[in-house]
């Protein structure tokens, strides 16, 4: 385990995390990164797959791409935090720009952080400890 990551206590469930992105390079590496930080780790490739998942699982972080096709990362998070049962679920938008416009409106709907693509291990788990605390 990395240092500075924290596994669950005994007898706790791993904090579950949802990754959102159509890029299946971006879910994998994701993916990966957080099982080896000892997180629970649900992928959904869209918006409209994602809230399905969020619905069934209820995960305690969501990482969701700005471009998306169909439901785009703005629109997703902002129906998330619609949902009065979900709305104080971080949501960390995951884009490849790095623009001031684009963290500004990721935050008027709602999400709490944005990770620049391509991010490392230790960032991608750093925002999820930042953002669950000690769940």
């Amino acid at each position: 385990m990395a240092p500075g990551a924290s596994a669950p206590a005994a007898g706790l469930s791993p904090v579950k995390v949802l990754v959102i992105d159509d890029s299946n390079t971006i879910r994998r590496s994701a993916e990966i990164f957080l099982k080896q930080g000892g997180y629970d780790v649900l992928l959904a490739e869209d918006g409209f797959d994602a809230l399905a998942k969020i619905n069934d699982h209820a995960p305690a972080v969501i990482f969701c791409d700005i471009l998306m096709p169909r439901l785009d990362g703005y629109q997703t998070c902002a129906i998330i935090k619609r949902n009065a049962r979900f709305a104080e679920v971080p949501v960390i938008m995951l884009s490849s720009k790095d623009g001031l416009f684009d963290k500004a409106r990721g935050r008027m709907v709602g999400s709490q952080a944005y990770l620049t693509k391509p991010f490392t291990k230790d960032q991608l788990l750093q925002a999820v400890q930042s953002h669950c605390g000690s769940r």
